[in-house]
């Protein structure tokens, strides 16, 4: 990757593992914009919607374990995931987020937070994509730490956030989102932590940026 041109890091994450805290300390270091919730201001100002709504929206998970069941089975059972009904809204929101992720992309570097980036950038020439992950028992104790709850919370808040991911991610893209092969580099934060990470994606980057 050449930081010398416009470039794009893409960074996703499992829920717990203090992924966002890592693009942020990279977008700082390298002096670019870090594009993660203003990306739903930007599709409300296009839909004349709130970023409440949206958000909601996005988030939309009444019953994941009804959901993920139905997901599962109507996946088992055929060869290609089809898009029902219901996501019609989602994916409108959907390519309008991706459509302002490119716009901005074309005018400066960006680090790009989620969003499935790393499959709107797949065939771009100068961008890094991240996957950061990390074992289930260090997401737990950052989660009661971040988040004041309990452990038996924490487990229940990782499953139901990298549920989402996934479901996002294949339903959005058609990959699996812990296919090695959507990425660059995957990080394991148990071993590394958010300082080691950012290091060592920024020796990867550029060894002379501090």
């Amino acid at each position: 990757m050449n930081i010398n041109e416009k470039f794009i890091i893409t960074i996703n994450r499992q829920f717990g593992t203090g992924g966002h805290e890592v693009g942020a300390a990279l977008a700082e270091k390298l002096g670019v914009k870090l594009l993660d919730k203003q990306l739903l201001q930007a599709v409300a100002h296009r839909f004349n919607a709130d970023d409440e709504m949206l958000e909601k929206l996005q988030a939309r998970n009444p019953s994941w374990w009804d959901d993920f069941s139905q997901f599962y089975n109507r996946y088992s059972q055929q060869t290609e995931y089809h898009i029902s009904d219901s996501d019609i809204t989602s994916r409108r929101v959907f390519e309008a987020q991706a459509e302002v992720i490119r716009s901005i992309a074309m005018q400066e570097s960006c680090v790009i937070i989620g969003r499935c980036a790393f499959h709107i950038f797949r065939d771009h020439p100068n961008a890094l994509k991240v996957f950061i992950h990390g074992s289930q028992e260090s997401r737990i104790v950052r989660i009661v730490q971040k988040y004041g709850v309990s452990p038996e919370d924490a487990k229940l808040m990782i499953v139901d956030n990298d549920y989402t991911r996934e479901l996002y991610t294949k339903t959005f893209t058609g990959t699996e989102w812990y296919d090695a092969r959507n990425y660059d580099v995957a990080i394991n934060m148990a071993r590394f932590g958010v300082n080691g990470a950012v290091n060592y994606l920024l020796e990867l980057i550029d060894p002379t940026v501090k």
